[in-house]
């Protein structure tokens, strides 16, 4: 393979439709979609539409990142687009992650081995309970459920899946629920050589479920670490409800919000409330309904701002009461009141005890790393977001880990490197809104006016209605010479008074 600077590579957009030929000239819809996914795609990348995701998935050795719905150039409705994982390809695979100086650990999505596919939702649940009781665990190195998840459906190889994720373990296994029974199969192994170092069946009533997943995540840390305190293990243990029908509303809520799109974020919000009517005393399902008001602020969705705030406060609250030692609950709440409700001290503060609670979740770095931003700590903002993506390395969602970046180094006044980021982000999710304005405001303060006219114009075509004088509600930023900064450096790009 040619050395990285001195490779050609190319963008690659893949479509599926009618093809006219006039001529030397090829026409058609078909080819101008392909041509607009070619586009959006990242240098030495590859982007197809939804139609072709529907003929090849499960069929090739490639899996896909769903990138959402785009609104494409000249093309009238908008398209759902996936991009290619070609570090699946082994003449392309980067170099493997260093491991860490701590036993480190990733939970491969389980195997739903019961006769409904439907039933995906509840072993994905699982699964994600048995990272969050791992990760209390202070001593080992848990990777994220996004970067786990990217492998659901796949044929894996453990050793490619410990050289990706740079962990020395992988945790694989499948639930089978049927009627009002629950199996758990689950096996430990050593990534780098391919060996079982442990696997055990756990078998009982859906009443059992959160003993069966806490003598999995018990016999897990047993098998890594003999040694440990059993005050640890049962530190990890943790039952978020006694209401079993609860629970299931709560899984599938998760489900839900993890694919992030308008509808998915309406059904979440949806069955987190049905899970606090059957447990008006969950705590996590407070937080996790919060933090569907706080996807909704940042993806454009929020209609009656006033009205959200308003319940967004109200669950926010309720869950940091009720969660005094729930990580999710503190996490979620920290985050809807930084950025939803501005109230940043508070959500800051929040944020630290969750992380104190549970120090290898992802997501409650990546929150801290914002609001750390937002409060005008930009080192500490790039040295939490960097935890959060060495946590989780192949999060689908990454982009939102890139553009925190990228706002870091803008208001670390480091202009080269927030643009660099942010473009990193936009390559990922060529909508996102937080990049496209630090790219813009980034290219203005560094002197570099054609990029910067650029990333306005893609500012504008996002949202036509943005102005300087709704900043204030969109970047809850703490220190006056912050806010200056960002909006001298959007009003340089172009941005309307």
């Amino acid at each position: 393979m040619a050395p990285s600077d001195q490779r050609m590579l190319f963008r690659i957009g893949i479509n599926l439709g009618d093809v006219l030929i006039e001529g030397d000239d090829i026409l058609g819809d078909g080819v101008n979609v392909a041509t607009r996914l070619e586009e959006i795609s990242e240098a030495g990348g590859i982007c197809i539409s939804e139609d072709v995701y529907r003929q090849i998935d499960g069929k090739v050795d490639i899996s896909f990142a769903d990138m959402g719905l785009h609104h494409l150039k000249n093309i009238a409705r908008p398209l759902r687009t996936f991009r290619a994982h070609l570090e699946q390809i082994k003449p392309l695979r980067a170099p493997g992650l260093a491991l860490p100086d701590r036993p480190s650990i990733a939970v491969l999505p389980f195997g739903n081995m019961s006769s409904d596919p439907a039933q995906d939702y509840f072993g994905d649940g699982i699964v994600e309970e048995i990272i969050i009781g791992l990760s209390r665990i202070r001593w080992l190195f848990v990777i994220a459920r996004n970067s786990s998840f990217t492998y659901k459906g796949r044929a894996v190889d453990v050793k490619q899946v410990g050289r990706e994720l740079g962990v020395r373990y992988v945790l694989e296994g499948s639930v089978r629920r049927a009627a009002n029974r629950v199996r758990i199969s689950a096996e430990l192994v050593e990534a780098a050589t391919g060996v079982h170092i442990w696997a055990d069946r756990f078998e009982g009533g859906l009443e059992d479920i959160f003993e069966l997943q806490d003598r999995v995540t018990s016999s897990v840390v047993g098998a890594i670490g003999p040694k440990l305190e059993q005050a640890e293990i049962k530190r990890a243990k943790h039952k978020p409800t006694e209401n079993l029908d609860a629970y299931d509303y709560f899984l599938r809520g998760l489900a839900a919000l993890h694919c992030w799109s308008r509808e998915a974020n309406a059904e979440a919000l949806r069955l987190f409330y049905r899970a606090i009517e059957l447990d008006p005393e969950f705590a996590a399902a407070y937080g996790m309904a919060a933090r569907c008001y706080s996807q909704r602020k940042a993806s454009g969705w929020m209609v009656d701002h006033a009205q959200e705030a308003a319940e967004t406060e109200r669950l926010a609250r309720r869950a940091a009461t009720l969660g005094k030692d729930d990580a999710v609950a503190l996490c979620t709440a920290g985050i809807a009141f930084a950025y939803v409700l501005g109230a940043l001290d508070h959500g800051a503060d929040l944020l630290e005890r969750a992380l104190a609670l549970n120090p290898n979740w992802a997501s409650a770095w990546l929150f801290s790393g914002w609001a750390k931003v937002w409060l005008g700590e930009p080192e500490e903002a790039i040295d939490h977001l960097t935890r959060a993506m060495r946590l989780n390395p192949q999060d689908p969602q990454i982009c939102n880990a890139r553009a925190a970046m990228a706002a870091a180094y803008f208001f670390a006044g480091q202009y080269l490197d927030a643009s660099s980021w942010a473009h990193a982000a936009i390559r990922e999710q060529p909508v996102h809104f937080i990049a496209t304005c630090v790219a813009a405001a980034s290219h203005a303060l560094a002197g570099q006016a054609p990029e910067a006219m650029e990333a306005m114009k893609r500012l504008h075509q996002l949202d036509p209605d943005f102005r300087l004088s709704s900043l204030n509600n969109f970047f809850p930023i703490r220190r006056p010479d912050d806010a200056a900064r960002w909006a001298d450096g959007l009003r340089n790009a172009g941005l309307p008074p």
